[in-house]
C-alpha cells in the first residue's frame, strides 16, 4: 500500500507546482472584477468550510474517562478489576544517540501506573555511537520491563525501520510510541486505554504539549501551535473529517498496525504516512485532549527550519503516493472533502499565495487571491485562541492573549516560506535522506514530569544540551 518511486513523486509534485503557478498568475491578466472572482471564490468556498469546522462546533463526544486506578471500597475492601480492563501495553522509542535523555526516559515511563507483568518497555538504539547502549545495558539491570534492540547505524528506513523492527518482538494489545525526549502523567495509560476501548479505536493521538515553552518567543509559538493543531484536529473529527497522528504519544492496536501493512520505510514522516494507512483499511483515529505527551520544542530558527522541511515534505509525499486511493469508495465523502480541502489549505494555498505575489510584482497589479488568505489567516487566529483558552494538563499552554495571538499567528506565517521551498524541490531535484544532528537545551532537565496545568511553574530553567537527530533532504551530488 502507498510507496512510490521518487522520480514518479517528483513528476507528481511538478504538475501540482505547475497547477500552483497557472492558479496564482492567471487572474492577473483578467479585467479588475474578473480578477477577484478567484479569491471570492476560494474564501466562500473553503473558509465556509473551515469556519463551520472550528467554530460552529458540534457538541463535544468525547467519551468520560474513568480510570482504572484502585482504591480501599466500603469496609476496607479492594475493588475487583477484572483482568481485561489492563490489557497489555508495549511502549516503543526508537533512540538514536540519546544518552542524554535515555535514562529519564525509562524512568518515567516504568513510574506509570499499569500492572508491571502488563507492561514492557522496548527502546530500538538506532546506531547510537554515543553511550546509549552503555546506558540501555545498565537499566535493563535494573529494570526486567526494559528491552532493547540494537540496529547498525546502516540499517535504512529511518524511524519506520527501527519501529518495524520490534513489531515482531511484541505481545501487547497496544503499543505506545513515545520519541526518547518524551514525558507523560503516571496515569495516562489508566485514561487513554478506556477512552482507546470505548470509542473503538484503532490509534489515539495524545495531545503535545511543549515542555520548555518558557524558554523563548519561538517555543513559546509552539506551545500555542500544539494547542491549535489538537483543537483542528478535534474539531475535524467531530465534524466526520480525518485526524492525524502526530509521532510522539500515539497509542496503536498493534492489530491495526499489521493489518495496515505496517510502517513506511520509504518516507521521512512515519506517523503521518500511517495516518493515511490506517485511514485507507478503515482503521479509526482519535484525538484525547488531556492527559497530554509531554515534549521539547525546537529553540532556534534553524533547527525550526530542518524541522519544518521534513513535516513539510512528510506530509506532501504522503498525497502524492496516496492520491488514487484517497479518491476511492474506501473513503466517506465527508471524509473526501476534508482531506481535500485541507490538502488545499496546507498545501495549495501558501505557493499560490506566493505566485499571486509575484505575478502582482510583474504586472504592477494588486495581489487578486488576498481575499482567500485573509479569511484563512482570521479563522486560524480564532482556532489559536480557542485553543489556548481551553488549558488543559502538563506544561501551561500561554494565554490566549491578543500578543500571544498575534505572535502565533505570524509565526505561522513560515509555512508559506516553507511550503512553496520544499515543494519546488520536491519538484525540481531528486532526494536523499541525511541523518543531522539538531542541538537543543535538555527537556528533561528542565521540566523532568508532568504536573497538572494548575500546578506548573511558569519559570523553566534551562540545563544542560541534548542532541537529537533530525532527518533533512538534501538534493543528491
Amino acid at each position: 500500500m502507498g510507496g512510490g518511486s521518487a522520480d514518479h513523486r517528483r513528476r507528481k509534485a511538478a504538475l501540482v507546482v505547475l497547477a500552483c503557478l497557472v492558479a496564482g498568475a492567471l487572474p492577473h491578466w483578467l479585467g479588475p472584477l474578473a480578477r477577484l472572482l478567484p479569491g471570492l471564490g476560494l474564501a466562500a468556498l473553503l473558509g465556509g468550510y473551515l469556519g463551520r469546522t472550528v467554530v460552529v462546533r458540534p457538541p463535544s463526544q468525547e467519551l468520560p474517562l474513568p480510570s482504572l486506578a484502585v482504591g480501599a471500597g466500603a469496609g476496607g475492601q479492594m475493588p475487583v478489576v477484572p483482568p481485561e480492563a489492563f490489557p497489555n501495553v508495549d511502549v516503543v522509542v526508537a533512540a538514536r544517540d540519546e544518552e542524554a535523555v535515555i535514562g529519564s526516559l525509562v524512568e518515567r515511563v516504568l513510574a506509570v501506573r499499569w500492572p508491571a507483568d502488563r507492561l514492557q518497555l522496548w527502546v530500538v538504539d538506532d546506531g547510537s555511537e554515543d553511550r546509549t547502549p552503555q546506558r540501555l545495558a545498565e537499566l535493563q539491570a535494573r529494570h526486567p520491563q526494559l528491552h532493547t534492540l540494537r540496529r547498525s547505524r546502516d540499517s535504512g528506513g529511518g524511524k519506520s525501520g527501527a519501529l518495524n523492527a520490534v513489531l515482531s518482538h511484541l505481545q501487547g494489545r497496544w503499543m505506545l510510541v513515545l520519541d526518547a525526549d518524551a514525558d507523560l502523567l503516571p496515569d495516562v495509560l489508566e485514561r487513554v486505554i478506556p477512552f482507546a476501548e470505548s470509542g473503538g479505536w484503532a490509534a489515539v493521538q495524545l495531545r503535545k504539549a511543549e515542555s520548555n515553552m518558557a524558554q523563548n518567543w519561538l517555543t513559546r509559538a509552539q506551545a500555542m501551535e500544539m494547542a491549535f493543531d489538537a483543537y483542528i484536529q478535534e474539531a475535524r473529527l467531530a465534524r466526520g473529517g480525518v485526524a492525524e497522528l502526530r509521532g510522539n504519544g500515539q497509542l496503536l492496536r498493534r492489530d491495526a498496525v499489521q493489518r495496515a501493512g505496517g510502517f513506511n520505510e520509504a518516507t521521512i514522516t512515519d506517523d503521518l504516512d500511517l495516518s493515511f494507512r490506517f485511514l485507507l483499511a478503515g482503521l479509526p483515529i482519535g484525538v484525547l485532549w488531556d492527559p497530554p505527551v509531554s515534549e521539547e520544542a525546537v529553540a532556534t530558527l534553524p533547527a525550526l527550519w530542518r524541522q519544518r522541511q521534513r513535516w513539510a515534505e512528510g506530509g506532501f509525499q504522503r498525497f502524492l503516493d496516496y492520491a488514487g486511493q484517497l479518491f476511492s469508495k474506501r473513503l466517506s465523502g465527508a471524509q473526501k472533502w476534508d482531506l481535500g480541502s485541507f490538502f488545499l489549505l496546507q498545501y495549495l494555498l501558501p505557493v499560490i499565495v506566493l505566485v499571486d505575489v509575484l505575478a502582482g510584482l510583474m504586472t504592477r497589479t494588486l495581489p487578486a487571491m488576498w481575499p482567500f488568505p485573509f479569511v484563512v489567516l482570521l479563522l486560524s487566529g480564532f482556532s489559536i485562541a480557542a485553543g489556548c483558552r481551553r488549558g488543559g494538563e502538563g506544561p501551561p499552554i500561554p494565554a490566549a492573549t491578543p500578543i500571544n495571538v498575534i505572535l502565533a499567528m505570524v509565526y505561522m506565517m513560515h509555512w508559506f516560506v516553507v511550503i512553496p521551498w520544499v515543494m519546488l524541490k520536491m519538484a525540481l531535484l531528486p532526494k536523499s535522506l541525511v541523518w543531522q544532528k539538531t542541538i537543543h537545551a535538555g527537556a528533561a532537565a528542565a521540566a523532568p514530569t508532568i504536573t497538572p496545568y494548575s500546578e506548573f511553574a511558569m519559570e523553566v530553567p534551562v540545563q544542560g544540551l541534548e542532541l537529537e537527530d533530525d532527518v533533512v533532504v538534501s538534493p543528491e551530488g
